[in-house]
């Protein structure tokens, strides 16, 4: 496959530098992108390297100008790499049907061009939308309602009564609409507190691989519209997650939890139960969190959490402590003597 420069440029509304007529058959990482091949410098790190690049044009932002190369200017590089990569390596269209290996319950409703692989397991009155792929060993649970355009891979499980919205993506083996974490003791033994809510999960989703998302005790766990989360990702019971939250590997969150829209929670970060993580708040890697954070709020440094600017100071400070230490044992052995003086 091959198109030309101007074609690009068209695609993520780009301006051309060079020879528009140069023809494209790919795309690669910077080190790598040789001949036919465009490639992205979208930081001062790979736009001081230009000169070495052997691609064929070079996708840049907008204030960016040389004579060396063919360049794409562009307001946001990465994002325009990521929709040539898309165009390059579109996703792999399935034949359509229903595999005789796969177990369909009674009153299934699906839309076109479904594909269910071997070995899924559907329950009763499911209902799946148009484009819809469910890869091998998948299992949908009874009265479970899936949208247009969905990608759930090998072994994924989605418990009864779920809702899962257009164009989501869920990796393999992730488990959604498990039973949360709840037990009431009476100091003996733990009762199991049923759950009897759901998971809805909004559009533009993607989930990945091993996720855990439990339904909630009652009323729903919610992921709103365009939420991505890396994997090994939990999400305890009636969680809400905002539009466009970034989850990464490893997070761990508490019953109950709000996030907010656009936040960020770093690997291994851990949240409290019933707290609020506010609109565009950014919590840094292993952090735990114990009290709410606001909306734009840096924490980071591990446990406890701490504004990312105090956690900056008490860095520096860490390689002094030794000195320090030193010099207040120095200082608590002179009181001492004044004391002994002054008796």
């Amino acid at each position: 496959m091959k198109i030309s420069l101007s074609q690009i440029a068209a695609l993520v509304q780009g301006n051309i530098i060079g020879d528009g007529e140069e023809k494209i058959r790919g795309a690669a990482p910077f080190e790598l992108a040789g001949e036919g091949q465009i490639t992205v410098a979208g930081n001062a790190k790979f736009l001081k390297k230009i000169g070495n690049c052997a691609a064929a044009a070079i996708i840049v932002p907008l204030d960016f100008e040389t004579d060396t190369h063919n360049l794409l200017q562009v307001d946001n590089p990465m994002v325009a790499f990521a929709k040539i990569m898309q165009y390059f390596h579109p996703t792999i269209q399935p034949a359509t049907g229903i595999d005789a290996g796969a177990a369909v319950g009674e009153d299934f409703k699906c839309g076109q061009n479904v594909t269910v692989g071997p070995q899924v397991a559907i329950g009763r009155q499911v209902t799946v939308g148009d484009r819809v792929w469910i890869q091998p060993g998948a299992v949908v649970g009874d009265e479970v309602v899936i949208g247009d355009d969905v990608i759930i891979y090998p072994n994924v499980t989605i418990q009864a009564r779920c809702i899962v919205g257009n164009r989501v993506i869920i990796h393999a083996g992730a488990v959604i609409g498990s039973d949360g974490f709840g037990f009431a003791p009476d100091g003996k033994c733990y009762h199991k507190i049923p759950h009897t809510g759901i998971v809805h999960i909004d559009d533009d989703v993607e989930i990945g691989a091993n996720n855990t998302i439990d339904r909630g005790t009652f009323g729903k766990t919610y992921i709103g519209r365009g939420v991505k989360t890396d994997n090994l990702v939990h999400i305890a019971h009636n969680v809400s997650v905002g539009e466009n939250t970034v989850l990464v590997a490893q997070v761990g969150i508490s019953g109950s939890v709000t996030i907010g829209k656009n936040a960020i929670l770093a690997g291994q970060a851990g949240v409290a139960g019933h707290l609020t993580i506010g609109d565009g708040a950014t919590v840094g890697p292993k952090t735990g969190v114990g009290k709410p954070v606001p909306d734009g709020q840096i924490v980071s440094a591990g446990i406890p959490e701490m504004p990312h600017r105090l956690w900056l100071r008490v860095v520096r400070m860490i390689p002094k402590l030794p000195e320090i230490g030193k010099r207040l044992a120095e200082l608590e052995k002179k009181f001492k003597r004044l004391e002994e003086e002054t008796e």
